[in-house]
């Protein structure tokens, strides 16, 4: 799979050390051509297949002629705020973030430490393509250095927010059940809620990449986590995914929140801060666009994939955005999906607000979404849209994502877009009642079929 999220794909099937060697390679003097300099950041998420792919990624870098740095198994937040902070000339990430063991993948930053954006990626594949690569000579062959405090770097930068009150959070002494399914979150989450004072149920923290359960962080993945916190007694759960760029949540009666309030309620204590515009993406709930209404701030939308909400946000000024996924960015820490960040924003909500998890969900509407995949063929996709917008009368049609059809008097939406991580296309509707959602995208995947 080839996207701008970087190329990801299932281990030793399309994916090989031989391929990430080049990939790494052309990446290499893809950003040498593109920014000034030729560090490179290097960081993988635990998969049992990342050290093999970071080594190839590594030898392929080293071939150009890139000074590698690299930062071992961290965050992906972690990685790409330490490629801005250190003004290196990209970064490179092992990692197939949500997707279960047996995939990894590529992913690529400039020196900005965003990913690269639509333009950027188009100009990567070029030179994918284009002549051969220059090849260091010997004696220009650089050995690769390591950088082991990316992550206390992270969690200061985190701790030092202006805003964010440590004092109220650690007064609060927060009892955390905390799932980081052996990714690469566990120590620097562990790290983090130590530092803000919590008392933390661990489960799954070893990031040895031996995932117990499907990886991604969605409510029907949480049960375990939702049992350790009615059998510790612990006041909410905290969930990542394994490169810790997504923060699910669980109530204290291991109820799960929906990934959709992780954005909500991290906006929710900003904006009493920060006011400015408030941007997520075409699939997000609609109850982030009401907790910027409340506020009085503009809202906004974007295309689906971090680096398209990002952009976004900096046209608009944004002082928070994200995704629905439990993807939380401030601009003031940097413009990344970045989970312990999230962490400690909703710690910061609570105590300022003095109250419980369930008791913040409650102050906003309550809406239901259902997703699903479907097997598409991709060429078939404009004939699809057509048909559904025929087929749904009355919505408000956006096309610069796949298809959005928006309902504003009965607060329902339908989005479809084919997947830039699998080869399906996504049907994802949201509506104040979960029968009407199901409806909504039963209705759709008739007319998709049809």
């Amino acid at each position: 799979m080839t996207s701008v999220s970087g190329f990801r794909g299932k281990v030793g099937v399309v994916l090989t050390p031989e391929l990430i060697a080049s990939l790494a390679a052309a990446f290499g003097a893809f950003v040498q051509e593109e920014e000034e300099g030729h560090t490179v950041y290097l960081a993988r998420d635990s998969r049992t297949s990342g050290r093999m792919f970071a080594d190839a990624a590594r030898a392929g870098l080293i071939s150009v002629g890139c000074r590698v740095v690299d930062l071992g198994i961290v965050p992906t937040p972690t990685l790409l705020l330490a490629v801005r902070e250190a003004a290196a000339a990209g970064g490179l990430g092992v990692t197939a973030s949500h997707n279960p063991s047996e995939w990894n993948a590529l992913k690529f930053a400039g020196s900005d430490g965003l990913f690269l954006d639509a333009g950027a990626m188009e100009r990567f594949q070029r030179r994918l393509k284009g002549d051969e690569l220059p090849r260091a000579p010997w004696d220009a062959l650089q050995p690769a250095g390591k950088d082991g405090k990316a992550v206390d770097r992270h969690i200061a930068r985190i701790l030092g927010l202006p805003f964010l009150a440590t004092d109220a959070i650690r007064e609060r002494r927060f009892h955390v059940a905390l799932d980081c399914v052996r990714g690469a979150g566990g120590p620097m989450m562990s790290k983090l809620l130590d530092a803000l004072g919590c008392r933390i149920e661990g489960l799954d923290l070893e990031p040895d990449g031996r995932f117990p359960r499907d990886p991604e962080p969605t409510a029907e993945n949480l049960e375990e986590l939702g049992g350790l916190v009615r059998r510790s007694g612990a006041e909410l759960g905290m969930a990542v995914d394994p490169d810790a760029d997504r923060l699910a949540l669980v109530d204290g009666e291991g109820r799960p929140l929906g990934e959709d309030l992780t954005l909500a309620l991290c906006a929710a204590g900003v904006l009493p801060e920060r006011k400015g515009p408030v941007v997520t993406n075409f699939s997000t709930s609609r109850v982030v666009e009401d907790v910027a209404a409340r506020a009085g701030v503009p809202f906004a939308r974007a295309a689906v994939g971090e680096v398209n909400v990002a952009r976004r946000m900096e046209k608009e000024g944004a002082v928070i955005g994200g995704e629905g996924n439990g993807g939380v960015i401030l601009p003031a820490l940097h413009s990344t999906r970045d989970a312990p960040l999230a962490a400690a924003l909703l710690l910061h909500h609570l105590a300022v607000e003095a109250i419980g998890l369930r008791e913040a969900a409650d102050r906003w509407p309550s809406y239901r979404i259902v997703k699903e995949k479907l097997a598409f063929p991709r060429e078939q996709i404009g004939d699809a849209y057509a048909a559904l917008t025929d087929g749904l009368p009355g919505g408000e049609a956006d096309t610069s994502d796949g298809l959005r059809m928006d309902w504003p008097q009965r607060r329902e939406w339908l989005h479809v877009r084919p997947s830039g991580t699998e080869p399906v296309i996504r049907i994802i509707a949201e509506a104040p009642e979960e029968d009407r959602a199901r409806e909504l995208v039963a209705q759709a995947r008739e007319l998709l079929l049809s």
